[in-house]
């Protein structure tokens, strides 16, 4: 499955289409994984809603060509939020979905007044897991630029 993500260069204000494959992780990893197939250095949060509400959590830097677990064991939602910087070309990976970020590492409970209690208020697009026990998520520059895996 192919979805699209907005890569924003900063300075720039252009808009270069990024695609996002996912794939299902192997039934033994029931993890939450991303992979970077950039050339880039990212920054990554996610944001997810589990038994006491909603919770943003960051960051993540992942190496190119590298993957990373974000969290461990069973996933426990069917949809995930991804917001992702990249921190060698500039730019991000937002989505629609609006949720609290801070620039040090963070783990924020609620989507809610994210100004007023002292956060910023980033883009992040979704990700549904189908319900699946594992997901991995490919992050690439370019459509089509890595396959998906199995």
């Amino acid at each position: 499955m192919i979805l699209s993500a907005r890569f924003a260069r900063s300075g720039l204000r252009l808009a270069l289409p990024a695609a996002l494959l996912l794939a299902g992780a192997v039934p033994a990893l029931a993890d939450l994984r991303m992979c970077n197939t950039t050339g880039s250095r990212v920054g990554v949060a996610i944001g997810y809603r589990d038994a006491q509400g909603w919770v943003t959590e960051g960051w993540w830097n992942i190496a190119p060509r590298a993957c990373e677990t974000l969290l461990r064991g069973t996933l426990a939602a069917r949809f995930y939020y991804v917001h992702a910087v990249d921190y060698d070309k500039g730019g991000e990976w937002t989505g629609k979905s609006i949720m609290c970020t801070r620039n040090k590492e963070f783990t924020i409970r609620g989507i809610e007044d994210c100004l007023s209690r002292g956060y910023d208020r980033s883009g992040f697009f979704e990700v549904d897991t189908g319900e699946q026990k594992g997901w991995t998520i490919q992050l690439t520059d370019t459509p089509g630029a890595a396959p998906p895996r199995p």
